[in-house]
């Protein structure tokens, strides 16, 4: 069992921050590969067809599948372990597959409208951002 307290805003940006470094590298990995195999073209539908839809569910597939792999498997991407956070279930057990892709799904939305649903932490009694409370997980600062 993982304890920590609540972690906070700035905490969270900044692994998320670390984290998009990362996810943009391996987005460019995917994107060179499928324009090899586009015949060197740019992946659009004028050059690809219907392709591009499966080129896009594949970049979210790449971005999802980053956080997916890290938070069930130690529960910390690179950048929350820069950051000494932790991704946990609410007993403070490491993630299921169901709770990893319900918060994966909930935090696209609660960072989308300008960070309004990680903002939610600081009215939460409980201190957890909306797709906290809605996935049935917490972010914790580990102590060091």
């Amino acid at each position: 069992m993982i304890s920590g307290t609540s972690a906070g805003f700035g905490r969270r940006l900044g692994a998320l921050l670390y984290d998009g470094v990362l996810v943009v590298a391996l987005l460019v990995a995917f994107t060179s590969c499928a324009v090899f195999l586009n015949h060197r073209r740019a992946i659009e539908p004028a050059t690809a067809g219907s392709w591009v839809y499966v080129y896009r569910a594949g970049l979210i597939g790449v971005i999802a599948g980053y956080y997916l792999l890290h938070w069930t498997r130690s529960g910390q991407t690179l950048g929350m372990r820069a950051w000494h956070l932790r991704a946990v279930s609410d007993s403070g057990m490491p993630m299921t597959w169901r709770a990893a892709v319900l918060r994966c799904a909930w935090g696209a939305l609660a960072w989308a409208p300008a960070a309004l649903g990680v903002l939610w932490l600081y009215v939460d009694p409980d201190h957890l951002a909306l797709h906290d409370r809605l996935s049935k997980t917490r972010m914790v600062h580990l102590q060091q």
